[in-house]
């Protein structure tokens, strides 16, 4: 009995070629089975197609030149109409679409609720099934309540006002099109992410698609292009591909895999883009601060910086090495090219500063990021600063594509040190330059000082003690030395002889190049000895007056003895010198 009923069906699309094939229906040309609308370029088809597990038939839209029938709309997929009920899809006097029985029983409808006439179902060659006015007007379409298939051209409403409004839902399986496990949705609690839902929970997030962000690929010389736009209620999904492509379509599979799809030409689909493609893509799977790599052949799970494993796999995520005080100082990290995390909360109304402020003045913050995205709807704020307060979980490290992420991390004693170094070597630096200018200075001081006192170092001072004195007493006399003397005499020219005695020769000199000096130069020949030299000077010292030539340095030099006074250019020096040493003499002896 359970294949007898087939047979009728069989018949019935064996026939189709024989059925009416035009490209749209109206009020008074309902299309009912075997019947086709075939679009003006004869690339899809409307029409019933059986469920292979029993006798039900689904209206649906598929490729009219590819065997196989690969179908990419389907309108009463969870309520199948009987094949032996003679379903009919018809337009109502209220501008509905209505799919029912010979019994009367609806399958599937639009909810219109428009009287008006002259109102026909078109369909396009973009494989869209419009309902419309006699003007054109859209009333209703396909492309906005799509199943598990979107094609080029495709404008998918995601949210709008605040509210998830289009959604892709898998196939029950690889021949049932019944609602599947697996759905494709935007998330509410974030506008730049759309999720693969397995049931009620995140099976796999994909890239954030930014505004009016466009992510392409090109295969074959076939521009594939995606954008989430702006409207400023809301977003919007669309698919498109180069003029002149090869038949292409957005699907997502039964086993929840988004694939895009492009037909080779020859027999067969290729899949271009899969996602998720290992298990490192699915939602979370590298636990909470881990990340998915996919810089290498193979996607592996890894810690992000300044975070190590909790276990030995991934199951648990990652913990900070070093933990966040929110009384101790913390810096920020950059992680590019970063699948952005699930769960950011959008700041309104920051600049790229402000949005880094925000972070870092809010203990709980733990990472943020400045989007590339772009409004192109009306959106009165398109501020593009997101936080993070909690774990950052489902991101992901690309080589080619991706946003900024800036992790906040707590400063290590190598990153404290580092600081303290960076501070420490300019001060160093800076008190190392003033200490050589200071050194410089003070020794360029005592060359000067030395230059304007180098008759006094050249002097040495010569203690002289008269003992036979009662208590003693002590003078000081500058030393001269001979090598001076001698410079200072043109040694001992004649020229500069002034005068002659009994006890020796007197030289005018210039000791220094300042001082004009009487020098007398005891002849070689006398008796007297140091120790009598010496008692010479010390009476001619105790006789100093105003009166007589002042004695200003003496020098004892092997068997040199000498004598400086000042000069005196009026008067005789012989006269002042021997006489004054005569009267030394008389008194000495």
């Amino acid at each position: 009995m359970g294949m007898t009923p087939c047979v009728p069906v069989f018949i019935l699309l064996l026939l189709c070629s024989f059925c009416r094939s035009d490209d749209q229906l109206t009020h008074a040309k309902p299309l009912s089975s075997p019947d086709m609308l075939v679009s003006k370029g004869g690339d899809f088809v409307l029409g019933f197609f059986p469920n292979n597990s029993n006798a039900s038939l689904y209206l649906g839209i598929w490729y009219h030149n590819i065997p196989g029938r690969t179908v990419v709309w389907t309108a009463n997929r969870d309520n199948p109409i009987n094949a032996t009920s003679f379903p009919t899809l018809g337009i109502t006097n209220s501008s509905d679409l209505v799919l029912s029985d010979s019994q009367g029983h609806t399958s599937w409808a639009t909810k219109n609720n428009i009287t008006a006439t002259g109102v026909a179902a078109v369909l396009l060659d973009t494989g869209n099934l419009v309902l419309q006015f006699a003007n054109g007007t859209i009333i209703w379409q396909s492309f906005q309540h799509p199943t598990d298939t979107i094609l080029p051209g495709t404008r998918v409403f995601l949210t709008e006002k605040a509210r998830v409004v289009g959604r892709l839902v898998a196939w029950k399986g690889p021949v049932d099109p019944s609602t599947g496990d697996f759905s494709l949705s935007a998330d509410l609690s974030s506008s730049l992410q759309l999720f693969i839902w397995h049931g009620t929970m995140p099976y796999a997030c994909l890239n954030m698609p930014s505004g009016a962000h466009v992510d392409s690929g090109i295969y074959q010389n076939t521009v594939i292009s995606q954008a989430i736009v702006d409207t400023g209620d809301g977003f919007y999904y669309e698919f498109s591909v180069s003029a002149g492509s090869p038949y292409a379509r957005l699907m997502l599979d039964y086993m929840g895999v988004l694939r895009t799809l492009i037909w080779n030409n020859l027999s067969s689909w290729t899949s271009v883009t899969e996602n998720p493609v290992s298990s490192c893509d699915l939602y979370a799977s590298c636990g909470p601060f881990g990340y998915c790599d996919y810089k290498g052949a193979v996607a592996t799970c890894r810690c992000l910086d300044g975070f190590e494993p909790v276990g030995i796999n991934f199951s648990s995520g990652c913990r900070r090495t070093e933990a966040l005080e929110c009384s101790k100082q913390s810096h920020f990290v950059t992680l590019s090219r970063m699948k952005i995390p699930d769960k950011s909360l959008h700041v309104l109304n920051r600049s790229f500063g402000e949005c880094l402020t925000e972070c870092a003045n809010n203990c709980s913050c733990k990472a943020y990021a400045y989007t590339n995205w772009s409004s192109s709807g009306a959106m009165d704020d398109p501020s593009r600063c997101f936080v993070w307060t909690r774990e950052l979980i489902d991101t992901g490290m690309s080589s080619s594509y991706g946003e900024n992420l800036f992790l906040r991390l707590a400063l290590s004693p190598v990153q404290k040190k580092s600081k303290l170094v960076t501070i420490a070597l300019p001060t160093i630096a800076c008190l190392l330059m003033l200490t050589f200018i200071a050194f410089v200075w003070i020794c360029k001081y005592k060359a000067s000082k030395q230059r304007k006192n180098e008759v006094q170092r050249r002097l040495v001072p010569m203690s002289l003690s008269s003992s036979h004195e009662s208590g003693g007493e002590n003078i000081e006399l500058p030393f001269v030395s001979f090598d001076d003397i001698a410079a200072a005499t043109d040694n001992f020219s004649g020229l500069k002889q002034i005068g002659r005695g009994g006890f020796g020769k007197v030289y005018k000199g210039m000791l220094d190049g300042v001082n004009e000096v009487a020098i007398k130069r005891l002849s070689k020949d006398s008796d007297q000895g140091v120790k009598e030299f010496k008692n010479e000077i010390l009476l001619i010292a105790k006789l100093q007056h105003r009166n007589l030539v002042r004695l200003l340095g003496c020098c004892i030099h092997g068997d040199e003895r000498l004598l400086i006074y000042e000069y005196l250019p009026n008067k005789s020096l012989d006269a002042f010198l021997f006489g004054m040493f005569g009267l030394l003499m008389q008194v000495s002896y």
